[in-house]
């Protein structure tokens, strides 16, 4: 129940944090006509893969927090990882802000929709900074086993959003370049509000012993090193979607349509597979995890056990609401059946996909996230010929058969990395360090 404790509050924070801002600008902006929803979306959409850059330093730090909290002084590490986000911020904010019209003509053609896009990208570019400080200060709370004020501040962000669109997009008569204004000023706010609750809790001190200390190259290795699988992972995912969109796309509009809106409607689900990887991720390298083969079946095995029953769940209330749930983006009855038919066969994907997400936690956590990464790749050299394939013959039912496929084995692969043998004696937990008097003595967040 722990690992519940600490990813329930990462789900909430997931889907407001990484879907609802973007939905929320482009519900606001869709009064602008249709290429100023296109322009958001095609923003949000590259948002999401800078997103991706960044992680390496926000999960690499949260790992690495976690693991000495306790145990050592926390200032090196943390100050290393801002050191890091200012190289990474600055190598995607500048170019994107130089190239903005280039990669808008990436998505489209349409002058009018590259202008609008270009605009957003003004200031969202201009706001990177803002946006991987956020990602890297949750990063940093969740490595102090806190995971609802990461939650909180996504709420407040959200919350921000939704009063500052309308005040900027109609009353400032700022369109387009408002939604961005809106979105970088809220985050903005927010950080200022983690930051203060951040610099709080490493002074008043739960044991965290952050102390004086440098930047160094040691810490900006290891957390690069533990880092990298994740975020490649996140690229590569976001790259093979974008792959996945063209195959489908040769089926036609209306197949076209109704996966993005089944993407959409399944996102919800996977954004819990997501909060478990975190949680597990968090949980592992507080424990200060031990790598011999009993600790790495006893932490992982109920990982991938949780992550197997999250998609089977997701799985039926996906096929449970999938009607009511497509009825309420689309009157198209060719694209409705289409979005009705992707959902139906999701449980053949989202349950070994729900495992390996999951128990990704456990290895990236333990310093096993590039065979993770090497098994996702793997899967995805499969999965995508076999898609083109299967869907010349079997329509959209051998795309969807063909993602089912690739998960199934990735997370086939994966197992000897988490299901070694059982040692002699079970478990190990008596054997691992414990934890300083002087950490155990203070409050626990995330509970």
């Amino acid at each position: 129940m722990r690992l519940i404790r600490l990813a329930l509050p990462v789900y909430v924070e997931l889907l407001t944090a990484v879907v609802a801002v973007g939905l929320i600008d482009t519900l606001w902006v869709s009064g602008l006509g249709s290429e100023a929803v296109a322009a958001v979306t095609i923003a949000t959409t590259t948002e999401n893969l800078a997103l991706g850059v960044i992680l390496c330093v926000g999960t690499g730090t949260t790992v690495l927090v976690g693991r000495r909290d306790g145990r050592a002084p926390l200032a090196p590490v943390i100050r290393t990882a801002w050191l890091l986000l200012s190289v990474f911020a600055l190598a995607v904010a500048v170019p994107g802000m130089l190239l903005r019209e280039p990669i808008a003509r990436l998505f489209t053609d349409d002058p009018v929709t590259v202008g609008l896009t270009a605009g957003y990208f003004v200031v969202a570019f201009a706001g990177i900074p803002v946006f991987y400080a956020q990602n890297l200060a949750d990063g940093v709370f969740k490595g102090l086993g806190d995971t609802r004020t990461p939650m909180r501040t996504a709420l407040l962000c959200n919350a921000l959003v939704i009063v500052l669109d309308p005040l900027l997009i109609y009353g400032l008569g700022l369109g387009v370049r408002g939604a961005a204004l809106a979105t970088v000023a809220a985050r903005l706010a927010t950080l200022a509000v983690s930051a203060l609750l951040l610099v709080r809790r490493l002074r008043t001190g739960t044991g965290t012993g952050t102390g004086r200390g440098s930047v160094n190259r040691a810490d900006a290795a290891a957390i690069l090193r533990t880092g990298l699988p994740m975020s490649g992972d996140f690229l590569a995912r976001a790259l093979v979607g974008m792959a996945l969109t063209g195959i489908v796309g040769r089926q036609g509009v209306a197949a076209l349509a109704g996966y993005g809106i089944g993407l959409k409607i399944m996102m919800a689900g996977v954004m819990s597979f997501y909060a478990l990887r975190q949680a597990a991720m968090i949980r592992t390298s507080r424990a200060g995890e031990a790598d011999g083969p009993s600790s790495r079946r006893e932490q992982a095995v109920p990982v991938v056990l949780y992550g197997l029953a999250a998609g089977l769940a997701a799985s039926l209330v996906l096929n449970a609401l999938a009607p009511a749930a497509v009825g309420l983006f689309t009157a198209d009855p060719a694209v409705a059946a289409e979005a009705v038919w992707f959902l139906r066969c999701t449980p053949l994907y989202l349950v070994p996909f729900g495992g390996l997400i999951a128990v990704g936690g456990v290895l990236q956590a333990g310093g096993r996230g590039a065979g993770l990464l090497a098994a996702t790749l793997a899967g995805f050299a499969v999965q995508l010929p076999l898609a083109f394939l299967l869907g010349s013959r079997m329509g959209t039912t051998g795309v969807w058969l063909a993602m089912a496929a690739g998960a199934a084995l990735s997370l086939g692969l994966l197992r000897p990395a988490w299901r070694g043998p059982r040692a002699p004696g079970g478990a190990t937990a008596r054997d691992r360090a414990p934890r300083s008097t002087r950490t155990a003595a203070g409050p626990r967040s995330g509970r």
